[in-house]
């Protein structure tokens, strides 16, 4: 018996390549589409016994959201999330958004199909490769930590880390601007940026953020050959250089 499904990808190519090979082994596709929005509420108000939601970024914040939505509005919906191989933790979070399944995105036709057939069966799916991976990757972690510092650098730019660094030392924008040369507006537009990446409302929540989690020895870290402005050490960037001395 034929499985009543969706087919929903980043990619409509895909979703619609996927969905004609279906349709041949005789499965009832509903809809094949990518959409940029809204696929939660395409799967709620088509009511498929399975949806396939392929993408291509399963480690993305809130890759997994409409499956949330979905579980919450039609629970006997199965998902499958086909994608590429993620960390473990990758596949735990699609499995903790409620996921009866993950299977790679270039995984046979064949392949696919068992994966649609157990989940509308009520099945936990995934591929005996994927589970390898990650029981491999569980044993034998990667040397670097899930650094909540370094997670925060990497959303600064170079320009913002500095300002950071001067926020963290007390300096207000007029001090800022003069430090980093620039005007006292752009100064505030930097640090409002630094606050809004940062999820902070105030420079004291975003000092004692970076005091916290280490992003500022991170930063040091992260700038070779010389440290940050306002790190010990550096010369010439507390204070506008002095002006050229006049020939005689």
């Amino acid at each position: 018996m034929g499985v009543r499904l969706m087919v929903l990808d980043d990619h409509r190519l895909l979703a619609e390549a996927l969905a004609s090979a279906l349709k041949l082994r005789g499965h009832r596709v509903l809809a094949a589409a990518a959409p940029a929005a809204g696929a939660a509420d395409l799967v709620v108000s088509r009511a498929p016994e399975v949806c396939l939601l392929g993408t291509a970024t399963p480690a993305e914040p809130g890759a997994f959201d409409p499956i949330v939505k979905i579980k919450r509005e039609r629970p006997q919906v199965a998902v499958v999330v086909l994608g590429p191989v993620p960390s473990p933790r990758g596949i735990a979070a699609a499995f903790a958004a409620g996921a009866s399944g993950y299977v790679r995105h270039d995984e046979r036709i064949e392949g696919v199909e068992r994966a649609m057939v157990k989940a509308r069966a009520g099945e936990a799916v995934v591929a005996p490769q994927l589970l390898q991976g990650a029981f491999a990757d569980l044993l034998n972690p990667a040397v670097q930590p899930d650094d909540e510092g370094q997670r925060l650098l990497q959303l600064l730019t170079p320009r913002e880390v500095e300002v950071l660094v001067r926020v963290a030392e007390g300096e207000d924008t007029r001090l800022i601007a003069a430090g980093m040369g620039i005007a006292p507006s752009t100064a505030r537009t930097h640090v409002q940026r630094v606050l809004m990446k940062l999820g902070v409302g105030s420079r004291l929540e975003a000092a004692a953020l970076a005091a916290r989690t280490g992003l500022l020895d991170r930063a040091a870290i992260a700038s070779p050959p010389g440290p940050l402005p306002g790190f010990p050490g550096s010369a010439g960037l507390s204070d506008p250089p002095p002006p050229p001395t006049p020939e005689q």
